[in-house]
């Protein structure tokens, strides 16, 4: 057969924009599909990326390659401040985000708000090994609206927010806008951090450059860092996260090398570890054009 006589559509899901699209093939059945009163949620099998959670047919994770994802999003602030206490985690529906903050034994709090109990219902059934901190005594799970929460928030509540969002279309498109992250910053402590998911400097550059100019007008520009992982289920393979503080600590000045070796070791990482901490800060030229020229 040729390649064309091959492709049979109904066998594939495809993540796309108008510009670029990434095809997954899947196997079987689908596993799972509900719509909720926000967007349609659906878990499918992959031919060899293991099962994989879509919102909107937008790829959200798979458990191929889900922990450079979450391990990136989580490891980079926890060991560059070893004084975090109080954790609130916004979306984060499959529970990836959790399962990385509960292997810390200075935590004492984690409340998560995630919007859709769709997503953490699928997720908890077809994809354990990512949601499998679910009941963790140290996480306070709220199915709420983000947005909502952080507004209503006690100033200087937690040490650490991390910003775990879909792409911003649908419930998420509020958690890329100004007067989110200014509630965000009035939520944190003195020294606070957060890392956000930014979207790709290739798929969605627009966004990415958007969210970066958002979190200099909040944070102050010295205090905005830009950092990279590469996943290859997400459309272009590279994405973005950033790391931002309240005048805290500096991701690469006062990252604690020493620290994170022995972790990554002893936690038996998948992605993570000391040199990709430090080398996830070095941007591509484009890319630094991209953040100093918006």
């Amino acid at each position: 057969m040729t390649t064309s006589e091959q492709f049979n559509p109904a066998e594939w899901v495809i993540d796309h924009n108008d510009r670029t699209a990434l095809s997954i093939r899947i196997k079987g059945d689908r596993l799972f599909c509900e719509q909720s009163p926000y967007q349609t949620v659906e878990v499918f099998d992959t031919c060899d990326r293991g099962k994989m959670l879509t919102i909107d047919r937008m790829v959200m994770c798979t458990e191929a390659d889900e922990a450079s994802y979450h391990e990136m999003l989580v490891h980079v602030p926890m060991l560059t401040d070893f004084k975090i206490k109080d954790v609130l985690v916004i979306g984060a529906g499959d529970g990836g985000t959790i399962r990385e903050l509960v292997r810390y034994q200075n935590i004492e709090t984690i409340t998560m708000v995630e919007i859709d109990e769709v997503v953490v219902r699928a997720a908890k059934q077809f994809l354990p090994t990512i949601s499998s901190a679910f009941d963790h005594p140290k996480l306070k799970l709220l199915i709420d609206d983000g947005i909502k929460f952080v507004k209503e928030a006690a100033d200087h509540a937690y040490d650490l927010i991390i910003i775990d969002s879909s792409d911003p279309v649908g419930p998420s498109e509020g958690l890329f806008t100004k007067s989110f992250y200014q509630d965000v910053y009035r939520c944190l402590r003195p020294g606070g951090l957060i890392t956000v998911q930014s979207e790709s400097p290739s798929f969605n550059p627009k966004a990415f450059v958007e969210l970066n100019q958002c979190l200099k007008q909040v944070f102050g520009n010295d205090q905005v860092h830009c950092y990279l992982v590469f996943i290859p289920m997400y459309p272009s393979g590279m994405w973005s996260l950033t790391y931002c503080s309240k005048q805290g600590a500096h991701p690469l000045k006062n990252f604690q090398r020493d620290r994170a070796i022995t972790f990554a070791q002893e936690q038996n990482l998948t992605y993570y570890n000391a040199d990709i901490h430090q080398a996830a800060f070095c941007l591509p030229t484009y890319i630094q054009k991209m953040l100093n020229e918006a």
